[in-house]
């Protein structure tokens, strides 16, 4: 008998091994996405996708269009921002009236508290606001320049920050709201070559978690999601040494995007994450979400494994 349940408990193991490797996000997120609340429930709420020209933020704007979301779609580029909401509009069950076109630049700090009473004044609330503007990049530490640290930190950090308390005094009247922020695996994982980008994440990470305990009375939720490799230009627009310098990599030639998740599937998983009120949520294919797990819990083991990584870039580059 003691025979059985041993080969028992080895086999549930070996099961619970494989689907951990075949999901494309961590166990909880995928316990939610079968058995919670369904992402069509966010219809009629108001969401507001800051980097929405592009990737993981148009893919957002598309997928919350479809079921029924008003939009609100906030980047740089202005004729990108055109071409989103005709995709919404054409795509989902959304009028042109409920997708706002409102062009933002994250670092423009003085000019996000004037783009929330434009938001106000066309749909009189802001249900969630998603941080999703940020860039890339790919540079030893010693080869970036202090401006570009600078450059990415401001980017990735302080422009959610800012846009975040421009907002939030709306979501605290009301006593509602959430706020999503799009973080990265390289908030958990501390990749080579990417230590400012690393840092912004990881900064979100502590900044946004402090948040969501200090808003817990107000009734409202703060969703760090962290997607790993995902379709998108990330790779080309990536920054190197300097702030003026990009990558211009064709991701087909970069390995850590040999895997690339379809914008579309991280766009659903982040609703998924969104509908269901979590917390955290981790959204990558293997083996970045095993690492990922591999960081939390064991630590030492992954520091060993990037210093070996690390020693294979010099080598590269030597």
């Amino acid at each position: 008998m003691l025979e059985y349940i041993v080969y028992g408990v080895l086999l549930v193991l070996l099961v619970q091994l494989f689907r951990l490797w075949m999901a494309d996000g961590d166990l909880s997120l995928m316990w939610y996405e079968r058995f919670g609340e369904s992402p069509a429930k966010l219809a009629g709420k108001v969401v507001w996708v800051t980097g929405a020209s592009s990737g993981i933020g148009e893919a957002l704007a598309v997928e919350l269009g479809r079921v029924g979301v008003k939009l609100v779609l906030s980047a740089r580029r202005r004729d990108q921002l055109d071409r989103v909401k005709q995709r919404c509009v054409e795509t989902g069950k959304v009028a042109d009236s409920d997708v706002l076109v409102i062009p933002l630049d994250s670092v423009a700090y003085d000019t996000h508290a004037g783009c929330v009473e434009r938001v106000l004044a066309h749909f009189g609330k802001i249900d969630v606001l998603i941080n999703n503007s940020g860039r890339s990049q790919r540079s030893l530490f010693c080869d970036t320049s202090l401006d570009g640290d600078r450059f990415i930190l401001e980017l990735n950090v302080l422009g959610q920050v800012s846009l975040t308390k421009a907002v939030l005094p709306h979501m605290m009247e009301r006593g509602e709201g959430q706020i999503v922020v799009t973080g990265s695996t390289s908030g958990v994982i501390p990749t080579p070559r990417t230590s400012a980008y690393c840092g912004s994440k990881f900064a979100l990470r502590g900044i946004f978690g402090a948040l969501r305990a200090e808003l817990h009375s107000y009734d409202i939720d703060v969703l760090i999601a962290a997607p790993g490799p995902v379709e998108s230009n990330v790779v080309q627009n990536a920054m190197v040494g300097e702030p003026d310098k990009s990558l211009n990599l064709d991701p087909k030639l970069d390995p850590i995007h040999a895997n690339d998740l379809p914008a579309s599937r991280c766009a659903w998983l982040f609703m998924v994450g969104m509908v269901n009120r979590l917390e955290e949520i981790w959204i990558s294919r293997n083996p970045y979400l095993t690492y990922a797990y591999i960081f939390s819990y064991l630590p030492f083991v992954a520091s060993r494994m990037m210093m070996t990584h690390a020693k294979r870039l010099s080598k590269k580059k030597q």
